[in-house]
C-alpha cells in the first residue's frame, strides 16, 4: 500500500492502516513530511507493524519541489539511497517535465547510472499529457510513455493510462519484461473525453482492464510488486477508509491468485496452485 492512500496523514498512519487491511508491505512517497525521508524512523515503523518498505516513490510532485533541493538528479539519488537504507528493492520515478531540460536530456543515463550505483530498480512511471485551454500539452520529456525510452524498469499506473487514453493491457504487453511495478487503481476516462483529474479510483470502479492486466501478469509468471495507490480522501471516517483499502487488497489477491484447470471425474474444476513466486500486494 502506498502512503499516498492516506495523504496528507503521516507515514505511521499509513503503516497502521496497511497492517489492519492486510497488505504485505508499504511504498513510501517522499513528501515535505520529514518522516518520509528518515530511514531510522521508517525502520522503526517496519519493526512495529511488521511490514517491509517495498519501494520508495521519489519526490516528483509540484508540492515537493524543494524537497532535497532543486536538482532532480539529486532527488533521485537520495531516493535510491533511502531505498537501500530501508531495504526496499525499487524506486518509482516520473519522467522529467519538459522545462527540466538538462535532466530530460540525460534522464535515461541518470536512471541507469543511479540503479547501478545503488543496486535498486528505478521504475519509470507512465504519465499523461496535460491540457491547457482545451489543447493537449506535452508536459513530459523525453516522453510521458516509458516504453518509448531506453530504460530497464517501468511502473504501470492505471489511472495515468486512463487519463492518457491508453489501454492498460496493451501498455502492459508493450512494457514486457521491463514492467516491474504496478500502481493498482483505476480511471474512468481520458482528457479527450473531458476528464480533468487523475482519479485513482478503486480497481474495478473505472473503465481500465485492471483485472485482465493482473491475470495477464500471473500467466506470465510475473514477480514484481503491485502497490495500491487509491484516492480515499472522500472517506468520511477512518473505518470507511479502511474498508476501501480492504476492498483494494482483496481485489488484488483475487486477481493475482494463479488457477489451473484440473480434471476431477467427468467435470473440470479450477483449483488454486501454490505459486513458486508471486507478486506482492
Amino acid at each position: 500500500m502506498s502512503t499516498t492512500c492516506v495523504y496528507p496523514q503521516p507515514p505511521e498512519h499509513a503503516f497502521r492502516l496497511a497492517h489492519l487491511a492486510g497488505y504485505d508491505g508499504v511504498e513510501v512517497m517522499v513528501t515535505n513530511d520529514t518522516a518520509t525521508q528518515d530511514p531510522a524512523g521508517l525502520l522503526k515503523l517496519v519493526d512495529k507493524y511488521q511490514l517491509p518498505v517495498l519501494s520508495i516513490h521519489a519526490p516528483v510532485l509540484l508540492l515537493t519541489h524543494f524537497v532535497w533541493g532543486r536538482d532532480p538528479q539529486i532527488k533521485l539519488e537520495k531516493s535510491a539511497e533511502l531505498a537501500r537504507a530501508v531495504g526496499a528493492e525499487s524506486v518509482v520515478v516520473h519522467p522529467p517535465f519538459r522545462w527540466q531540460a538538462s535532466y530530460a536530456r540525460d534522464f535515461e543515463r541518470i536512471v541507469r547510472q543511479t540503479a547501478t550505483t545503488y543496486d535498486v530498480e528505478i521504475c519509470v512511471e507512465n504519465m499523461f499529457p496535460w491540457k491547457v485551454g482545451g489543447r493537449s500539452l506535452k508536459a513530459y520529456a523525453p516522453s510521458s510513455d516509458p516504453t518509448s525510452m531506453d530504460v530497464d524498469s517501468m511502473t504501470l499506473d492505471f489511472s495515468h493510462a486512463s487519463l492518457a487514453g491508453r489501454d492498460s493491457l496493451e501498455l502492459a504487453v508493450s512494457m514486457g519484461d521491463k514492467l516491474r511495478h504496478v500502481h493498482l487503481c483505476d480511471g474512468s476516462g481520458s482528457l479527450d473525453e473531458g476528464k480533468i483529474f487523475d482519479e485513482h479510483l478503486l480497481p474495478g470502479r473505472g473503465s481500465e482492464p485492471v483485472a485482465e492486466v493482473l491475470q495477464h501478469l500471473v500467466r506470465e509468471g510475473w514477480n514484481g510488486s503491485v502497490v495500491a495507490e487509491i484516492n480515499t480522501r472522500k472517506a468520511k471516517t477512518e473505518q470507511e477508509r479502511l474498508e476501501l483499502l480492504k476492498e483494494t487488497v482483496d481485489f488484488a489477491r483475487d486477481k493475482l491468485t494463479p488457477v489451473t484447470p484440473r480434471p476431477v471425474g467427468d467435470e473440470l474444476h479450477h483449483v488454486a496452485d501454490e505459486p513458486k513466486t508471486e507478486p506482492t500486494a
